[in-house]
């Protein structure tokens, strides 16, 4: 199964339309989607060597413009869907210290998640629902998704065909090594 959504997102990569899909999966993957534009990326730039930097400026841009979303949905259905969760269970005012303390180490947060396979959509939503100043979200995010994907793209810009082979040999052992660093990022969040 990993096998054939491989071939078909590398098949998908080389098409015309490749950059408005990637766009499109950044968009909605930062604020609902659960296929991070990774996915993409990499056999985007695999496919097309000359294009690597234009690939990471649109998922970055589209990352970021869905962040934006993520970031809404946090703000706008707080008070009308978690809020009356929060006080149905008396937890109102524990949300309001982790909102404080989401808020003092909320660039932190947001580069941590943008750099990592922490679900990014996540953060975009917490950081609404939380209040975390809105300029701070932003250039965490522009920071954090620039970089993950311009090094991303950079690293099969220059080493290409090796890597290719790399994840073709081995294509099993990365998506297991993936799940264990997205599922050690939750751990990780959830416990410092």
């Amino acid at each position: 199964m990993i096998r054939k959504l491989y071939d078909f997102t590398l098949s998908l990569a080389s098409t015309r339309y490749a950059l408005w899909v990637l766009a499109a999966v950044a968009f909605m993957e930062s604020s609902f989607f659960p296929i991070p534009p990774h996915a993409l990326i990499i056999p985007m730039v695999l496919a097309a060597p000359h294009n690597a930097w234009r690939i990471a400026l649109v998922a970055t841009i589209a990352s970021v413009v869905g962040g934006v979303l993520g970031y809404w949905i946090g703000a706008a259905l707080f008070d009308s869907v978690a809020l009356p969760i929060l006080e149905f269970y008396h937890k109102a005012d524990l949300f309001d210290q982790f909102a404080a303390s989401y808020n003092e180490q909320g660039a932190w947060i947001v580069l941590f998640a943008g750099l990592t396979p922490f679900p990014y959509k996540i953060i975009t939503i917490a950081s609404g629902a939380t209040g975390l100043n809105f300029t701070t979200f932003m250039v965490a995010s522009v920071v954090a998704r620039g970089i993950i994907f311009s090094v991303i793209a950079a690293l099969l810009w220059k080493f290409g065909p090796p890597i290719r082979t790399f994840i073709e040999q081995r294509l099993g052992l990365l998506f297991t090594l993936f799940m264990v660093l997205l599922i050690g990022s939750f751990f990780i969040v959830r416990y410092l």
